[in-house]
């Protein structure tokens, strides 16, 4: 990919454009990776709704340990999410190129984290399996985060509910006869943009979901590299580039204490 496309994608500088671009590539990976982590532990690490649910069943069922682990899972999530918001409020005070490019490098490293941990389940099955659920929660929230944060909560990428529903709506507008003629602004339109986004976001999430569980069925944990790999080069140009400013400034300021040093 060319580093101008990278930066749209992942830049300090936003654009619809770039938004909508990464949004596709994030829910093809929250459905890659939520597909294929229920092939690897049997949990759907993104549907939030759904352990919360489980949660108050088990409550009421008496089986205090599960609903203690949902309770832990969503912590996870919430987390993620909390991470993601550190980073970018502090990449924003610092004024960094990667401030939003930074969530994503996080969510690159943890990706490679769970193959690791995923490659160790049969050494400590009872251990390893409830951190992996967590780490895919906390990956999901932080994920949910940064494009929520990127597009002002236009765009999510971990979960379909939402973008079902508005999909709904949009249908429901589209399909409405308005009889009376009157002003632009009293008749019913569907927003068609709207829809192309929420239906294009839906169809690549499915897609990466297909994918995913492919991938995890034929080729095990090793098959987050690739994802984790995509993840890093997004997110490099914008890193890297603060990071070499950085080094500059310390080098900068290094000769300037050698100097002043001097002088005394």
């Amino acid at each position: 990919m060319p580093v101008a496309y990278l930066d749209v994608l992942s830049g300090a500088r936003r654009s619809a454009l770039g938004n909508r671009h990464l949004g596709v590539l994030l829910a093809f990976v929250a459905g890659a990776v939520n597909a294929g982590g229920f092939l690897a532990v049997s949990r759907y690490t993104s549907h939030m709704t759904g352990i919360v649910s489980g949660v108050a069943d088990d409550l009421a069922l008496g089986q205090w340990w599960l609903a203690g682990a949902g309770v832990v899972a969503v912590s996870a999530f919430v987390g993620g999410s909390a991470c993601t918001a550190l980073l970018i409020n502090w990449g924003r005070r610092q004024r960094l190129s990667g401030v939003y490019a930074m969530p994503l490098m996080v969510e690159a490293l943890a990706l490679l984290i769970f193959g690791l941990l995923g490659a160790s389940l049969h050494v400590a099955i009872d251990l390893i399996v409830p951190a992996t659920v967590l780490l895919l929660c906390f990956i999901m929230g932080l994920q949910n985060a940064v494009i929520t944060k990127i597009s002002r909560a236009q765009i999510r990428t971990t979960h379909l509910t939402g973008l079902l529903t508005d999909l709904g709506i949009e249908l429901g507008r589209l399909m409405y006869w308005n009889r009376r003629p009157g002003p632009p602004e009293q008749q019913v339109r569907a927003d068609r943009d709207r829809m192309v986004i929420h239906a294009t976001l839906i169809g690549t999430f499915f897609v990466g979901g297909v994918c995913g569980a492919l991938a995890f069925k034929h080729l095990g944990f090793v098959a987050t590299v690739p994802v984790a790999v995509v993840l890093a080069i997004v997110a490099l140009p914008p890193v890297w580039r603060d990071l070499r400013i950085g080094a500059r400034l310390r080098v900068s300021l290094a000769r300037c204490r050698s100097a002043a040093s001097r002088r005394r």
